[in-house]
């Protein structure tokens, strides 16, 4: 006999979603040295201090991850993307890092990475209109 009920949301409720993120953060910190991740960040600014793009990520261990590249659209095709990533795999590598990663959608960027050196590791598609995600890595030689 189940002594339990499986409650199915649209939208997520605070207190049950803190506790499966709390009950996660626990057991991945008894499991892994999850102290050691590091954030890193590069970002392109005006003079007027106005963030035209970035690149946000973290480290940890020999990985570096590249969670959101972003480029003001007004100031695209101007190599800003390029100077940022290779500013944040110039940190990484400066960290020890020896692989970048990151995800991407067909819609956003893999082209420029691929171009940036990165290969598609994995394909996920499914998504609506033809949409694929793509998990995408490049070593990160010593410089």
């Amino acid at each position: 006999m189940h002594t339990h009920t499986i409650h199915v949301f649209d939208t997520l409720p605070a207190s049950p979603t803190a506790q499966v993120d709390q009950g996660l953060d626990l057991a991945n910190i008894a499991a892994a040295p999850l102290q050691d991740v590091r954030p890193l960040a590069c970002f392109v600014q005006s003079v007027d201090q106005v963030t035209l793009g970035g690149a946000v990520g973290r480290t940890w261990g020999l990985c570096c991850e590249l969670q959101q590249l972003w480029v003001d659209p007004a100031q695209r095709q101007q190599g800003i993307a390029s100077a940022l990533l290779a500013s944040f795999e110039a940190q990484a590598r400066q960290r020890g890092c020896q692989l970048c990663y990151l995800e991407t959608f067909s819609f956003q960027a893999p082209g420029f990475y691929q171009k940036q050196g990165y290969q598609v590791q994995a394909e996920l598609a499914g998504f609506p209109d033809g949409i694929v995600k793509y998990l995408m890595s490049k070593a990160l030689l010593a410089s």
